[in-house]
């Protein structure tokens, strides 16, 4: 089963993986959606209460460190008006190609989401592009729908939201 550990972004583990998220060949969109701009995100904005930076370990590695870090995810506060709920952004969710496979992206997803519940947040929004259709698949899957562009990402060309409920999923163990 995968850990998942909230770190700063300024960790070593966070940067090698979001330096590698950001080199990844499915980020080489094809040329009918557009090139992708990579932009690295600011590290207060991945600190509680206005969000958090979690990065996955996979216990089962087997080398002397006990386990290898494998994926990463985050969830930011949006700046809303005040008459409005606050909204959490799921930003830089990835999991390495050896370890996809094992439902570790929808857990991922899961624990943010929990994560987002906890500092009292009442929905999520995310943006992709078309070219990650397994991406897309996943969001479909856990409940987000499709919403008009709520920001400005030029890598993006799906939005979507999903209101949190307090009857959900029950991730692994936080460390």
């Amino acid at each position: 089963m995968p850990q998942f550990h909230s770190v700063s972004l300024a960790d070593a583990a966070a940067h090698a993986l979001l330096t590698e998220y950001f080199c990844s060949p499915e980020l080489a969109f094809r040329q009918s959606h557009g090139t992708y701009h990579p932009t690295y995100p600011v590290a207060e904005q991945f600190v509680p209460p206005r969000g958090v930076f979690l990065v996955v370990l996979d216990g089962q590695a087997g080398d002397d460190s006990g386990g290898a870090y494998v994926g990463c995810g985050g969830i930011r506060r949006l700046d809303t008006a005040e008459s409005e709920p606050v909204c959490f952004e799921v930003k830089h969710l990835w999991i390495q190609p050896r370890a996809r496979g094992r439902g570790w992206g929808r857990m991922l997803l899961a624990e943010l989401e929990s994560r987002a519940r906890d500092l009292g947040v009442a929905e999520t929004v995310l943006d992709t592009n078309a070219s990650l259709s397994t991406a897309e698949a996943l969001y479909h899957s856990s409940g987000y729908t499709s919403i008009p562009s709520y920001n400005d990402n030029p890598n993006a060309t799906h939005w979507y939201r999903k209101r949190l409920s307090t009857n959900s999923y029950s991730p692994p163990v936080r460390p």
